[in-house]
């Protein structure tokens, strides 16, 4: 691995920036009333999952373009989370998933979703892969930033 401080070349050329960060949330409504009602954010984006039983929901203060914002993930059905273990990932965006997980992988990066399509949506190109503590960062296709 390279030196702190020091970007991995061929990563550094896929123009990374940081766009979300992801939690699992029990209670959906009651989630986006404190986000939205309490913090003040603004719904950017929700979308139901039917074939995977879940829902997405986007807050924030900016556009997805050009902020960092928070998703909500609901899991239907009942589920009972710990704090600590509601938190999901950090993502990042890259010109081309599968060409940033290839150098991430041959630099010792672990790679624990291979890249591929969204369940449940074709057109979002996604890969998780670890980091050293074993938090998940999600390398996501920016649309904004066709692959080469």
């Amino acid at each position: 691995m390279t030196e702190p401080n020091t970007p991995h070349s061929g990563f550094a050329l896929q123009a990374p920036r940081l766009l979300h960060t992801m939690l699992r949330v029990k209670h959906l409504e009651d989630s986006l009333a404190f986000y939205v009602g309490q913090l003040g954010m603004r719904v950017l984006r929700r979308r139901d999952f039917v074939e995977g039983q879940f829902t997405l929901a986007f807050v924030g203060y900016g556009k997805e373009s050009d902020s960092t914002v928070i998703e909500l993930t609901h899991n239907w059905g009942t589920h009972h989370y710990e704090t600590g273990t509601a938190f999901g990932h950090v993502a990042v965006g890259v010109a081309d998933v599968y060409e940033a997980a290839r150098l991430l992988q041959a630099g010792g990066v672990k790679l624990t979703r291979a890249p591929g399509p969204l369940n449940g949506d074709a057109s979002e190109v996604i890969a998780f892969v670890e980091d050293p503590d074993g938090y998940k960062v999600e390398l996501i296709q920016r649309r904004d930033r066709p692959a080469a």
